[in-house]
């Protein structure tokens, strides 16, 4: 509080008392103690949010001090308005609630319903004169064979010191065909498994270990291990292989088991990405709860607003600083049906707690889908094996870079591939979200709901595959092709990798094959069964469209004929 002050006058003399001003109460806490977002305003340390954190009443449970961003925990009511008042705070936000009612229904993923230079001295690593050839399952790879990364082989199958982060939901170490590639040491786990939400809706269920953080070399969710399998499975004689089936795989684990990715873990992922020497990383997700972040949409309340706000900051700053220290950033461009710069309303967030959903008018000017909006980001939409865009990818000039195979089950409407499982993409499956999904039993045999999706089993412990479709399976296949890039033309220098994200965005997009918008430019997909909603328009030419972006990735031109585009 200030001191009294003495005011002295002229003749006469006369002493005045001049009271202080009234500096107003701190608001009171109160209600049950949540979690908070807290991030720093440009310019401030995460240790000075922390000071204000802890002078507000909150406790701080991580802290981010590249991006700023804290995680806290303090009653829910009062501790927003008294972070306010800190010159450090650009803004706070609630985030998850967990809470422990055994009350649930089903636990279901959120994207569930997604059928959803070459002379660097460095030959001999490279495995240039190594050539390595396909795996017993590879056949089945259409989306290989359509990037032409069966021939890629013939140059290099990937230098094992470049490092490839899935940021996801896990990655099963103990697959036979991603054991060999996976880097242990390296591979992180940045969530802790939330068993319910706040309103006793089921969401990672029971916990698998004590203290409800799981090692980072399993997968509960199944996806990540599905990724890192597109990426870089072995190319070891057994089961199938990857694009780049000689580079490293890195677990950095931002997602729960049921897919939700939310703030905290994504950044915490990325940063450590940055820090620690990854080349490029794979992200197949947006972050939770909002499809798009939006400023100041009406629809939502000022606190929801304020969440938004927070996370599209966060995120670009995470994704700014993972690009200034050399990571290759490569998103899904999204399974939403939609021109990305002319949004269709938002029904589907917040999308937790589950349930608590509204829609929302999108603004493209104010609103972003985050991490794919964001800074640097390489998109990548989907097409199927007639090289037709997947029914279900988002599309559209505003943030494409290029397309890859993500399957299309839906592909070859009339003929009798149509709404064949081989038209979507097999990969790496972990056996215990296998048997909890009911498609193998407990003695390890793909049972007949297992056998109607796809499941296959091969006479190893653990070697288990499934299709499936998404531009979750799109990107990995440039996320593939980006580590080749960085294998062939990156500096070397003892176990680490080196090439410029721009010279890489340089090749994957200036080798990618040039595809026309199709003849007519509007496709329905009507006799697919699809609603009206689901029409897409192309936009552009040959050299850059909507559907396909720079074109349809190339991994054999990439490695042969990538030189130029370094210059």
């Amino acid at each position: 509080m200030r001191k009294t002050t003495i005011a002295l006058s002229a003749l006469p003399l006369l002493v005045t008392l001049v009271a202080a001003p009234t500096v107003a109460a701190q608001p009171e806490l109160s209600g049950a103690p949540v979690e908070f977002n807290v991030l720093a305003k440009d310019g401030a340390s995460a240790a000075s949010v922390e000071q204000a954190v802890k002078a507000a009443g909150g406790t701080v449970l991580e802290r981010n001090d590249a991006v700023g961003l804290l995680t806290a925990k303090a009653p829910a009511n009062g501790f927003t308005e008294r972070l306010a008042r800190s010159g450090s705070v650009l803004s706070a936000a609630k985030v998850q609630s967990i809470g422990h009612s055994p009350e649930a229904g089903k636990k279901k993923r959120k994207d569930a319903d997604v059928e959803k230079d070459r002379g660097n001295g460095n030959k001999a690593q490279n495995q240039a004169a190594t050539p390595v050839g396909l795996d017993p399952l590879d056949e089945q790879l259409w989306g290989l064979k359509s990037i032409r990364a069966d021939l890629a082989r013939d140059k290099t199958t990937g230098d094992k010191r470049v490092k490839v982060g899935i940021i996801d939901t896990g990655v099963d170490a103990s697959h036979p065909d991603i054991a060999p590639n996976f880097d242990r040491k390296l591979s992180r786990n940045f969530t802790k498994d939330i068993p319910f939400d706040e309103l006793g809706n089921e969401i990672d269920g029971p916990c698998e270990y004590r203290g409800c953080v799981d090692p980072a070399d399993v997968d509960h969710g199944g996806h990540g291990t599905h990724v890192a399998g597109i990426v870089a499975a072995a190319a070891n004689g057994f089961g199938l292989s990857g694009v780049a089936p000689g580079v490293s795989i890195v677990n950095l684990r931002a997602g729960q088991d049921y897919g939700f990715f939310f703030l905290q873990p994504t950044v915490n992922a990325l940063t450590y990405a940055a820090d620690n020497g990854i080349d490029v990383v794979n992200m197949s997700f947006y972050v939770d709860p909002w499809l798009y972040n939006c400023d100041n949409n009406p629809a939502d309340t000022p606190e929801q607003q304020a969440q938004q706000r927070t996370i599209k900051t966060a995120v670009t700053r995470a994704l700014r600083y993972a690009h200034r220290k050399g990571v290759t950033l490569i998103s899904a461009y999204g399974n939403d049906h939609t021109d990305a710069g002319k949004p269709l309303p938002d029904t589907t967030s917040p999308d937790f707690p589950l349930g608590t959903e509204h829609e929302r008018t999108i603004d493209n000017a104010t609103c972003q889908s985050m991490p794919s909006e964001g800074p640097h980001v390489l998109n990548v939409s989907s097409y199927g094996p007639s090289g037709a865009k997947s029914d279900f990818s988002t599309y559209g000039l505003e943030q494409i870079s290029v397309s890859a195979p993500g399957g299309y089950r839906r592909d070859y409407f009339g003929t009798p591939w149509y709404n064949s499982l081989d038209n979507m993409i097999l990969s790496t499956y972990p056996q215990n979200v296998l048997v909890a999904e009911g498609f193998v039993d407990a003695a390890g045999n793909v049972t007949p709901d297992g056998a109607a999706v796809g499941v296959i089993k091969l006479d190893r412990p653990g070697a288990y595959y499934r299709p499936l479709q998404g531009t979750s399976m799109a990107a990995p296949h440039a996320t593939g092709v980006a580590a080749l890039i960085i294998s062939t033309y990156g500096k070397f220098r003892g176990g680490d990798a080196n090439l410029d994200p721009d010279k890489v965005e340089r090749v994957l997009e200036g080798t990618a094959t040039a595809t026309p918008c199709p003849t007519p430019r509007t496709v329905d997909y009507l006799d697919e069964q699809r609603p009206a909603d689901w029409t897409a328009t192309c936009e552009g030419d040959l050299e850059f469209n909507g559907f396909y972006g720079h074109g349809q990735i190339d991994a054999y031109q990439a490695v042969v004929a990538g030189q130029k585009f370094l210059k």
